[in-house]
């Protein structure tokens, strides 16, 4: 599903008349299910999650889901939110990762998130995706 198919407010609607937020600024439920692609054209999972910094105002993470069937079995992966482009043609994100690398990604399962708000783990992250954080990042 992608962002178009997500818009029960009509944001994307205006589009064609330029009118509306459009693709620079979105409503975050719309993507919620978005799919994301490699550049291969490999499909690497789903957005299950956007996590925000409340306290800077700044989307940190997409938390992605791969593999699975209906939500059983499947990985979850925190990724930089500076980690995924939008790609409008396509109407889904593309992250610049190969699949095996993904696989190999510090993921978790749905009843074990990691601390998020950890400096470490998010400088171990960022590092992963070739990403950097936020200089005052969970501070």
């Amino acid at each position: 599903m992608n962002y178009v198919e997500r818009d029960n407010y009509g944001i994307y609607a205006l589009q064609a008349e330029k009118k509306g937020p459009g693709p620079r600024l979105m409503g975050a439920d719309t993507l919620m299910g978005n799919d994301v692609y490699n550049k291969q054209g490999e499909e690497l999972g789903r957005v299950k999650e956007i996590m925000l910094d409340v306290q800077n105002g700044r989307v940190c993470y997409a938390v992605l889901s791969f593999g699975g069937f209906m939500g059983v079995g499947e990985k979850l992966f925190a990724v930089p939110w500076e980690a995924l482009v939008l790609d409008t043609v396509n109407q889904r994100f593309t992250l610049d990762v190969q699949k095996d690398r993904l696989l190999q990604a510090p993921g978790f399962d749905k009843d074990n998130w990691p601390n998020m708000s950890n400096g470490a783990w998010s400088e171990g992250l960022h590092h992963y995706y070739g990403t950097q954080p936020y200089a005052d990042h969970m501070r």
